[in-house]
């Protein structure tokens, strides 16, 4: 349900520069600083059994996936956040859509990659609770937005990003788009005093 004193309901929404380590899907830490979108718990108080929902801004980073680079659209992205107090802790519930572009997996044409988004996580009131009990997003009194969203996302991922289901990709012998210009190539047969060589590399 939400909280019924509007002073306890006040948040403070921030976009802060800093560094900030990997977690969850990241794999590498980030050694630059670049902004991020934090929400501050401080200023709102919840009971057991209240929730509290607001409409918040995050802003996204560009997603490097398969050595490519894909940049969202719009970087800043609107989502709705939900607060549960429980007994034992607090779970946290972000949901949002968000679109990226890039190259093709097979042809490097632009493709976009829209997705609907729905995460939770959970922090248990004890600080020494298991790892898995803690969520890595929360840092004292603030929520890592940027951080959560990214993860979602990436865990959200397709195995490939293509620009169109059935995209053909590129000729292996010319380079042409194969969806754009249907083709084959005749081959040539080996010269057969390379048979051995052919042989022994099938063995290997």
């Amino acid at each position: 349900m939400q909280t019924s004193s509007p002073a306890e309901l006040e948040t403070d929404i921030v976009i802060s520069v800093y560094r900030t380590r990997g977690r969850g899907f990241s794999g590498p830490a980030r050694c630059y600083a670049e902004p991020m979108t934090t929400f501050d718990l401080r200023r709102f108080r919840l009971w057991s059994g209240e929730q509290h929902r607001e409409a918040v801004e995050i802003e996204l980073e560009p997603l490097i996936y398969g050595g490519q680079r894909y940049l969202p659209v719009p970087q800043t992205i609107e989502a709705e956040l939900a607060i549960t107090r429980a007994t034992t802790g607090t779970v946290f519930d972000l949901r949002f859509e968000n679109r990226f572009f890039g190259p093709c997996y097979r042809c490097l044409n632009e493709a976009e990659l829209c997705q609907q988004i729905s995460a939770s996580e959970y922090q248990d009131n004890d600080p020494k609770a298991d790892e898995e009990l803690c969520t890595p997003y929360l840092e004292g009194s603030r929520l890592d937005l940027s951080a959560w969203a990214r993860d979602a996302i990436a865990l959200a991922l397709p195995e490939t990003i293509l620009c169109r289901p059935d995209c053909a990709g590129l000729c292996p012998d010319c380079g042409r788009d194969l969806s754009r210009e249907p083709h084959t190539h005749e081959h040539k047969e080996a010269d057969p005093r390379w048979s051995a060589l052919e042989k022994l590399r099938g063995d290997l």
